[in-house]
């Protein structure tokens, strides 16, 4: 059975419209660990990544990480676009594609180019941060989920996410903080954003923690009366173990 923070974290990917699950995501990783800045360190006997594919080039400054793609090659990637900022939108699409591909080592490449190209491109952050979500911990998803809210403040991709991703790190440790972020966050995205099946199982989430298993039943539904596909049945399962559910549509 998958633990809490493995289900949360395919949530995390669910909601981006992301079809590999984070397990699948781990295959190649286990021997990593994650710094706070979402960069991987390497453990011992194990080599380091490269850092174009470590987000944000593993903690270089811009300056740096322009010498390991190459001046030269650089401008010529820009010069195929109208802008720097066109250029950044445009491989941080490309690497939700890979994303959904499964192909993360290549996602992250195209979002670390994206944030090379235009450092304020919040959706560069979103993307290493759906990428980060697959580490053992929660803390660099977080981290980089929470500068690319503080760059669009209004996304509410990056606040379900970053939610969403507070609760993993609740699920391994229990810090009440982070469960007070979570549900914050996740209740200002899905009243910015009622649609958001996703977000509302999330939400689910974070209130069967606070043991309020009535409230988790409704989001639950909610959820589900806008996409079956955004159902946790683990929850689900977890939750009927704790009170039955008041619609009967679960058994």
């Amino acid at each position: 059975m998958k633990t809490f923070s493995q289900s949360l974290a395919a949530f995390l990917l669910l909601g981006l419209l992301l079809a590999a699950p984070a397990q699948a995501q781990r295959k190649g990783r286990t021997n990593t660990v994650a710094n706070p800045d979402g960069s991987l360190a390497a453990t011992a006997g194990t080599p380091a990544r490269p850092a174009r594919l470590q987000p944000l080039f593993g903690g270089l400054t811009p300056a740096q990480a322009t010498q390991v793609i190459g001046e030269a090659q650089l401008k010529a990637i820009v010069a195929s676009f109208a802008s720097a900022a066109e250029a950044s939108s445009f491989f941080a699409t490309k690497g939700f594609d890979y994303l959904r591909e499964n192909k993360p080592d290549t996602a992250v490449y195209r979002f670390n180019l994206a944030w090379l190209l235009n450092p304020q491109n919040a959706e560069a952050y979103r993307g290493l941060g759906v990428v980060a979500s697959a580490q053992p911990t929660a803390d660099a998803s977080i981290s980089l989920l929470a500068k690319g809210l503080t760059l669009a403040p209004s996304n509410v991709q990056l606040m379900s996410d970053l939610g969403a991703s507070h609760l993993i790190r609740y699920g391994q440790t229990k810090k009440k903080k982070d469960l007070t972020t979570g549900l914050e966050l996740l209740q200002r995205a899905t009243t910015l954003d009622p649609a958001n099946a996703v977000a509302w199982q999330q939400l689910a989430r974070g209130l069967y923690y606070q043991e309020k298993y009535a409230e988790a039943w409704a989001a639950v539904h909610k959820g589900q009366a806008l996409s079956i596909s955004s159902l946790d049945f683990d929850l689900i399962t977890e939750l009927l173990a704790k009170l039955p559910d008041p619609q009967g549509t679960f058994k």
